[in-house]
């Protein structure tokens, strides 16, 4: 371990305590490889991203630490009608400026969620108005009767419409114009923590609100979060080891028995509602990065199966993720609402069939094409990658791993830069209609960057959404799943199996969307 690295982390460290005011008793200093990609809660679809979002901000449904649906700054709901909700809303809320939280801030708050440069108007695309009706209810109207309404409401976070209009933030950043705003850096919510302090892949330090409404249910005993993001795992692993660190988030693989037998130090694991799979771009006429001109070697279908049967998961679970994976066929974890597991058998890896496929669409000899990759999202996200070139050069296909940070890599795929790519999918309404809407239905921007388009699966999609008769809305659910493993939309990896790893003196529970919730930390004598 470079010692160098070491002191400087822990000088950062001391800095980031000694610039702000020390008052607090129970301080968690946490690391993970990656930051959040903004703190304006409505301008990034991403985990991280709304797991840093959900420590300052509520939201009218929660995920609980048991990813149980439960009223939160909802207190209840009826159905005026098939597409009218009618919400209750909690009495005595204030933001952390000390003003109160009405309806008017939820009305506020939904429709900002669906605004253009919103990365969350697509979750709750069905919504079509949002009513005030008086300071402590609410009515949202749909355009079709919605059942998993509540559930698409769990990371739409509730803002301050007074604090954003104060400080010209109406509308979400635009991340992919590269906007800078003052929601960026700044939070106003009625959350468990306030944003004391906010650097951007530096640090970012929470401080107890002790004016929280959920204190008497939830009587967390956190007084400051110290959050620093670190890229390189031997560092992050070294903190942990010497102190400097309490809690990281995403420990190495290769450290986990290193760390477990450590005095002092602990380790938590569950299997995550997150399953990691390569995309491919079967949608336009010639590939960006292929020596294959005026066709598309990926609008074949039998060429995307080649590539699927040329993947030893087997290997890559054993090799690379050193047994914490769960081999998938499907591109959704078991927690979720339409998963089956006669849809999650894989097709066998079979070099030979491989190479027959190729041959029979043509491409005998092969071809190049670049597999974009992050390298600081998943578990050992880079490792798979790299695996994955290997599997695929045995069958003549020439792979150019580019492996960036996730805020370059993500752009790439929602702006169509990319042929081949890695991608990983939480599912936070626990519904196959939340994968569908944003990885399968077709649209010019977004998550799908498959370029797959199908009219009469795009409409079945709507209809999933809208559609009360469960037997029959499973058999619509069945219907996408068995169109998407027949064209091969995807090439599905794993499940992702997450390992967190403490100090003794804390006790967090491990949640299954990785998305750690410090109201339920206990800190032990």
């Amino acid at each position: 371990m470079n010692s160098k690295l070491t002191s400087a982390f822990a000088a950062a460290i001391t800095v980031a305590i000694m610039a702000t005011p020390v008052y607090a008793e129970n301080v968690i200093r946490w690391a993970s490889q990656g930051d959040a990609l903004t703190a304006d809660p409505h301008a990034a679809n991403e985990s991280p991203t709304h797991s840093a979002s959900r420590k300052i901000y509520d939201v009218l449904y929660y995920n609980d630490k048991d990813m149980k649906n439960t009223p939160w700054l909802a207190t209840g709901y009826k159905l005026v009608n098939a597409t009218t909700w009618e919400f209750s809303l909690r009495k005595g809320v204030r933001f952390h400026d000390g003003s109160d939280f009405t309806a008017a801030d939820v009305k506020f708050s939904i429709e900002r969620a669906l605004s253009p440069t919103s990365d969350l108007k697509h979750d709750i695309s069905s919504i079509s108005e949002v009513k005030v009706i008086d300071k402590h209810t609410v009515q949202v109207i749909t355009k079709g009767p919605n059942p998993i309404l509540r559930n698409q409401l769990t990371n739409i976070f509730i803002m301050s419409k007074a604090w954003s209009e104060k400080n010209g933030v109406t509308k979400p950043q635009d991340r992919a114009g590269k906007q800078e705003t003052y929601a960026v850096r700044h939070a106003m919510g009625t959350g468990p923590f306030k944003l004391q302090l906010r650097e951007p892949d530096v640090k970012t330090i929470l401080v107890k609100n002790n004016d929280w409404w959920g204190l008497k249910t939830y009587p967390h005993e956190v007084d400051k979060i110290i959050y620093t993001p670190i890229a390189n795992q031997a560092t992050r692993v070294a903190a942990l080891l010497s102190g400097e660190l309490d809690f990281i988030l995403d420990p190495p693989l290769q450290d986990l028995n290193r760390i477990k037998n450590t005095a002092g130090l602990h380790l938590e694991q569950t299997a995550q509602v997150r399953t990691i799979f390569l995309g491919m771009n079967q949608g336009v006429k010639e590939l960006l990065t292929s020596n294959i001109k005026g066709k598309n070697p990926l609008a074949d279908q039998r060429v995307r199966q080649a590539m699927y049967q040329a993947i030893n998961i087997e290997a890559i679970k054993k090799k690379v993720m050193r047994g914490y994976a769960v081999p998938a066929g499907l591109i959704t974890p078991p927690a979720v609402h339409g998963y089956t597991e006669a849809l999650n058998k894989r097709r066998p890896y079979d070099i030979g069939a491989a190479k027959k496929l190729l041959a029979d669409a043509g491409y005998a000899d092969g071809f190049s094409i670049q597999l974009d990759c992050p390298n600081n999202r998943y578990i050992n996200d880079e490792g798979i990658c790299q695996a994955v070139v290997g599997m695929l050069g045995k069958i003549g296909i020439k792979v150019t791993l580019s492996a960036i940070p996730k805020t370059l890599h993500f752009p790439k795929i929602k702006n169509r830069e990319t042929d081949f790519y890695m991608l990983g999918w939480g599912v936070s309404t626990l519904d196959s209609h939340y994968v569908f809407n944003l990885l399968v239905k077709s649209a010019d921007k977004g998550w799908n960057g498959t370029g797959f388009k199908d009219e009469d699966i795009d409409n079945t999609i709507q209809q999933i959404e809208s559609e009360v008769d469960f037997p029959k809305r499973d058999k619509l659910i069945a219907k996408v799943w068995k169109k998407m493993r027949d064209n091969v939309n995807y090439l599905p990896l794993h499940h992702q199996v997450i390992v967190w790893a403490m100090s003794d003196k804390l006790d967090i529970p491990i949640v299954a969307d990785d998305g750690v919730r410090f109201i339920y930390t206990k800190f032990k004598k």
